[in-house]
C-alpha cells in the first residue's frame, strides 16, 4: 500500500461573488479529484486548535499527523531548518520578509503594498538580504537569505511570546496599528527601509514598473523545534514535496526526506508536473508515503486573483492528481490518498482563517459509492462528518485509526 496527502494550501474559500456565488473548489474542473469522491469519504476537519493562529506552520503540522499544541515552536524556526541553520537552545528564529511599503512621512504611516516584494527573485532578495545583514549583524543578530521574500533572522537570547503581525494578514493597510512592540525589532524594520529603498536593486525593479523590497518584515518568532520522527510514529518511510522552505522544514525536522524539484516556486508558476513525477518516483524508489504541497492556491488568495486560485486547483488535478493515479494504477500498486487544504485562504480577505476545510480519503482497495460528486466545501459539511483534531486524519489515511 501507497500513501498520498495532496495538501493544496489555502484552496478552501468562501462563495465568491465574481464566480457567480461559487467558491473556487466548486468551479475548478477537477475530474481526477471528483472521481475520488464518488467513491471516497468526505468531511470537514479542524486543522487549527482552539487558541493558535490559522498560520501554514500550524495547519502542515497537524495534516501530517503532528498536534501542534505538543511540538509548535514557531514558524521561523521550521524554515531555518529548511535553509540549513543549526540553532541553538538559545536562538530565536524570526521570519524575515522583504515587503513593499508605500506612502510619504514616518515608517509608521506607511501602507503593506505587497508583503512579497512583488514575487521578487532570489538572487535580487539575496543581495538584499546581504546589505541588511551588513549593516545590522552583530554577535547576536545574523540575518540568512531564503527563496524569494521569505528569508531568515536569528537572535541568539531574543525574546518570543511577541505577538507580531504576519505581513499577509494586513494587505492594503496602514501599518501603523500593526508595528511590533519590542523596541528592537521595530527599529531594525525601521532602519531596514533606509538601507533597502533606494538601494541599486530597488533601483533597477522601479525602473521596470516592479514594486521594490524596502524594508523587512520580522514575524513568526520560535525557539528550535520539538518535531519528532515520523517513522518512528508511524511506522512508514515518507517523502515531502514542496516549494517553500516552511514545509521542507518540518519534513526535515520528521526526519523525511525532501524532495527538490527544478522549477518548483511556490506559485501558480510552479511545476505542478514535476511535483506529480517527483511524487511517483519517490513512491516506485521504496518509500510509503508522500506528502504533495502546493503553495499556489495560497498565494492566489492572498493576492485576490480569483481565476488564479481556479486555475491552480484545476492544475493540481490535472498535473499531478492525475497522472499520479494512473502512474499507481499502471504499477499495480494499492493505495491511499488524502485531498485537503491546510486552512482556507479566502480571496474576500486575502488571508488565512480558522475555520475547517473539507477532506476527502480514498482508499483503493475499499471501493464505495459515497452519493457524492464533487469535492467541495459544501459538499463535505453536507455529509456531517467532522473530524476535530487535523492531526487524527494521518492515522485514518494510514489504517491505524
Amino acid at each position: 500500500m501507497k500513501y498520498i496527502v495532496m495538501l493544496g494550501d489555502g484552496m478552501a474559500d468562501y462563495p465568491v461573488e465574481e464566480l457567480g456565488g461559487k467558491t473556487p473548489l466548486e468551479v475548478a474542473k477537477k475530474p481526477n479529484i471528483d472521481s475520488l469522491a464518488r467513491y471516497g469519504e468526505l468531511g470537514m476537519v479542524k486543522t487549527v486548535p482552539d487558541g493558535m493562529k490559522p498560520g501554514s506552520d500550524v495547519a502542515n503540522l497537524a495534516a501530517m499527523g503532528y498536534n501542534p499544541a505538543n511540538c509548535y515552536t514557531g514558524r521561523s524556526p521550521l524554515e531555518a531548518v529548511s535553509i540549513g541553520i543549526e540553532m541553538s537552545d538559545t536562538d530565536v528564529a524570526f521570519r524575515c520578509n522583504l515587503v513593499t511599503l508605500s506612502g510619504e512621512g514616518e515608517y509608521r504611516d506607511k501602507v503593506m503594498e505587497d508583503y512579497s516584494s512583488g514575487e521578487i527573485t532570489t538572487d535580487e532578495a539575496a543581495e538584499l538580504i546581504r546589505a541588511v545583514d551588513e549593516a545590522f549583524s552583530t554577535d547576536e543578530l545574523k540575518f540568512y537569505p531564503g527563496i524569494s521574500y521569505r528569508h531568515c533572522m536569528i537572535w541568539n537570547g531574543g525574546p518570543t511570546g511577541l505577538d507580531l503581525t504576519p505581513p499577509h494578514d494586513i494587505s492594503d493597510r496602514k501599518i501603523t496599528e500593526y508595528l511590533p512592540k519590542e523596541p528592537k525589532i521595530l527599529e531594525l524594520m525601521q532602519r531596514s527601509f533606509e538601507v533597502l529603498d533606494q538601494h541599486p536593486v530597488n533601483q533597477a525593479r522601479r525602473s521596470r514598473g516592479l514594486n521594490p523590497a524596502n524594508s523587512i518584515w520580522l514575524w513568526g518568532e520560535g525557539t528550535r523545534p520539538g518535531v519528532s520522527g515520523f517513522e518512528k510514529a508511524y511506522g512508514v518511510k515518507g517523502s515531502v514535496i514542496s516549494a517553500v522552505d516552511l514545509i521542507k522544514g518540518i519534513g526535515l525536522c520528521a526526519g523525511m526526506k525532501v524532495i527538490e524539484v527544478e522549477g518548483a516556486t511556490g506559485n501558480i508558476d510552479t511545476n505542478f508536473k514535476g511535483k506529480g513525477e517527483a511524487a511517483l518516483r519517490t513512491l516506485s524508489e521504496g518509500q510509503d508515503l508522500v506528502y504533495i504541497h502546493v503553495e499556489a492556491p495560497d498565494e492566489c488568495g492572498h493576492h485576490g486573483d480569483v481565476k488564479g486560485k481556479v486555475r491552480s486547483i484545476e492544475r493540481i488535478d490535472e498535473e499531478i492528481v492525475g497522472p499520479l493515479l494512473a502512474g499507481l494504477k499502471a504499477a499495480g500498486e494499492d493505495y491511499s490518498i488524502l485531498v485537503m487544504p491546510d486552512h482556507p485562504t479566502p480571496l474576500a480577505i486575502k488571508t488565512h482563517i480558522s475555520d475547517p476545510v473539507p477532506y476527502l480519503l480514498y482508499r483503493s482497495t475499499g471501493e464505495k459509492e459515497s452519493g457524492i460528486s464533487t469535492y467541495t466545501e459544501a459538499a463535505a459539511a453536507g455529509t456531517g462528518r467532522y473530524e476535530e483534531h487535523g492531526y487524527s486524519l494521518m492515522k485514518r489515511l494510514l489504517g491505524k485509526g
